[in-house]
């Protein structure tokens, strides 16, 4: 089958798009048909190996497992001796360690059924984009019905979910992105958009019950400041990466945050979503009632998934860059 890989670290350019051997599933994994793929920042950061301790986990000189992107959408070949809630031929979605390729094996536990309704695209461009935001805003934010949320870095693709799921919270929520991409924000429903070009949010007079930080470029004391009393900043993992490699604020930020939660009631936390079937379930009844619509930025054929890696890494892509194999639209 064929295959994007990257068996060492670099730019997009050591991604190769070759032949490999269909992978076999394990008891409790399932072997899907990819329909689409989509890419997300945690993607490049493998790619390029950073941040470098991260390294300790996915291979000190060369990824343990070169395989390329995580979302995946398609239907199911195969599957192990352990799984019963799967069979062969249901559509599903999820997330698949080599997800760009023909075929993926995925563990069963992170898979959930897709809806008639829903595209191999959209259901593709969900599972880590939309927990992070889902879980982000209700979980670990505790956003409530009428609170206010600042969404920073509203226009990439946990973004724009969050502003949607925040509406269906019942939130006021507030949105900050570059200029162009002040009216597509708008459009999924922001109450407010800030043009950070125009107007640093740290700087205003607003203060918000929940901050949901997609970027990191602001200081954590930036931040907390622009916080209610009890407000939570949920500073999402792989948001920026500093020059020393490290995700975010880096290694003093995740020291410094708990310290000062410790010691106000203003509170900083880091989050990284956990992917489950029961909220991807929810994600997909979401986008089949109409009341969550995943922004696709650009779709790219498998063949060139270098060109697709390198435009996200850039950092303008407006939702989601898909993967697309046969018919993904549908």
């Amino acid at each position: 089958m064929k295959a994007a890989v990257h068996t060492q670290y670099g730019s997009p350019e050591v991604i190769k798009v070759t032949d490999v051997p269909t992978p076999v599933p394990q008891d409790n994994e399932v072997l899907i048909k990819v329909r689409a793929a989509s890419l997300n920042p945690l993607d490049w950061h493998f790619l390029r190996g950073t941040p470098y301790l991260g390294r300790l986990a996915f291979g000190l000189s060369k990824p343990r497992n070169p395989g390329l992107g995580r979302d995946v959408a398609g239907v199911v070949e195969a599957v192990g001796s352990g799984v019963t809630q799967f069979k062969p031929g249901d559509a599903v979605f999820g997330a698949a360690p080599g997800a760009c390729a023909e075929y993926a094996c995925a563990s069963a536990a992170k898979l959930a059924l897709k809806l008639d309704k829903v595209t191999f695209e959209q259901a593709a461009s969900s599972p880590i984009a939309g927990l992070t935001a889902l879980q982000g805003l209700r979980d670990k934010g505790k956003l409530q019905r009428g609170q206010k949320l600042l969404i920073n870095g509203a226009s990439g693709g946990v973004g724009t979910f969050a502003v949607q799921i925040a509406k269906w919270l019942g939130a006021e929520a507030t949105g900050v992105c570059s200029t162009r991409n002040v009216d597509m924000v708008r459009s999924l429903g922001a109450d407010r958009v800030i043009d950070y070009t125009r107007e640093d949010f740290t700087k205003g007079g607003q203060r918000y019950d929940v901050i949901l930080d997609n970027v990191g470029n602001h200081s954590l004391s930036e931040c907390r400041r622009v916080l209610n009393p009890k407000g939570k900043c949920v500073m999402v993992s792989g948001g920026s990466v500093n020059e020393q490699g490290w995700l975010g604020p880096g290694p003093a930020g995740l020291i410094a945050a708990p310290l000062l939660s410790c010691f106000s009631s203003r509170k900083m936390l880091f989050f990284l979503a956990n992917l489950n079937q029961e909220d991807l379930a929810t994600l997909c009844e979401l986008m089949a009632s109409g009341q969550l619509t995943p922004v696709i930025d650009r779709r790219y054929p498998l063949s060139e998934a270098a060109a697709a890696v390198r435009y996200l890494e850039e950092g303008h892509a407006r939702g989601k860059v898909i993967i697309t194999l046969d018919n993904a639209r549908t």
